[in-house]
């Protein structure tokens, strides 16, 4: 290895080690390859950790360019018995909001840690995941995880991401906003899942709190189940969370098609919240998208959003247009730009904001 290449994995390892974070999922590269979620991640439910196979694949597949020998690569296991894992996002905003003005920023849009004790290989492991930023250290998951057959059937049972349709990279997508389940908010409890040929479901019992203390003696039910074939996939979601507050049920189509170089992917979810309000909401979002594989290393991003936030009222409705370039210059980099165009009632000047970013991401 030259010297330069050498100081280039110092400098990348030393950055990644100060703003280490959390690994997330993206639906279309799992839609693209024809694979599963479980195929890349130690989590079978996706996001989080990559496994040796998810750590090849970033950088031989990913990259639009590898440095170093190709016998180097980077697995994950620093030890028989333990996997490390993480990622950061440095962000460059910019928010032009009607009768306000606009504003910039520059911000740490997160920083995550994932550890992964394989205590029994291929068998029993206990999972951390660790939030360094931004504000206070938080724990967003911590889990024992038994695989009763391997790659077949297994539990949890912890602080854990609760299976709900897809897990998007931006958290305020409004399919996630209104189902509440994102990788922000964990629950407690426990979950089983089944990984068998081209199926993969999760039925899980949670607080349903989102982390937060339990505040009464209700209990959360999520269920996902996916069919998965090489050139297309369909899945169906399910919530039912009984509160004090009213219950919340609530339930989702997701699925995804490959054409040539061009992944297209969709989701649309409908919830009954009797929390809001004397007689409840119903309320409606989905999100479409599509993903074109420019080159190795490139990817073109799309995605149209639609919003009912009350069925009772008309043209309340708000939508959020994305568009978004993602570049892969080589092993453990991306480097992402992205415009956004919200529109929604005139009375409300942010559901009309424009906003744009440039982010700097590194993982390993």
């Amino acid at each position: 290895m030259s010297k330069a290449g050498l100081l280039l994995r110092i400098v990348a390892g030393l950055w990644i080690i100060a703003w280490t974070g959390g690994a997330y999922a993206e639906p279309y590269l799992a839609a693209q390859t024809g694979l599963k979620c479980v195929q890349c991640h130690s989590n079978p439910t996706g996001g989080g950790l990559r496994n040796v196979f998810g750590n090849t694949f970033a950088q031989t597949q990913l990259a639009a360019k590898r440095l170093g020998p190709e016998e180097d690569l980077w697995t994950g296991q620093v030890m028989k018995y333990l996997s490390v894992g993480g990622n950061a996002r440095a962000n460059w905003n910019f928010s032009d909001v009607p009768n306000v003005g606009s504003s910039n920023d520059f911000a740490v849009e997160e920083a995550r840690a994932y550890l992964d004790f394989g205590v029994i290989p291929n068998r029993l492991s206990v999972a951390l995941d660790q939030r360094f930023a931004p504000g206070n250290s938080t724990n967003l998951e911590a889990n024992v995880r038994y695989l009763v057959m391997e790659n077949q059937l297994y539990v949890k049972a912890g602080r854990l991401y609760l299976p709900f349709g897809y897990r998007f990279e931006d958290d305020n997508t409004f399919v996630r906003s209104l189902s509440g389940v994102n990788m922000q908010a964990p629950d407690e409890g426990f979950e089983v899942g089944v990984e068998q040929g081209n199926w993969s479901a999760q039925l899980a019992f949670s607080n349903g709190t989102g982390g937060a203390p339990e505040a009464d003696e209700g209990k959360q039910v999520t269920a996902r189940a996916e069919f998965v074939q090489s050139a297309w996939r369909a899945g169906v979601s399910a919530l039912s969370n009984h509160t004090d507050a009213g219950d919340r049920i609530g339930a989702g189509l997701f699925g995804a098609c490959r054409v040539g170089s061009v992944v297209l992917l969709g989701e649309v979810d409908w919830f009954d919240d009797e929390s809001i309000g004397a007689d409840g909401r119903q309320l409606l979002a989905s999100l479409v998208e599509a993903d074109w594989r420019v080159a190795q290393g490139h990817n073109l991003k799309l995605a149209f959003e639609w919003f009912e936030p009350n069925d009772d009222v008309d043209e309340d409705e708000q939508t959020r247009s994305s568009l978004v370039y993602e570049w892969s210059p080589f092993q453990f980099v991306q480097v992402r730009a992205g415009v956004r165009v919200h529109d929604g009632i005139p009375q409300n000047d942010l559901q009309n904001r424009r906003q744009a970013f440039l982010q700097l991401h590194g993982f390993f």
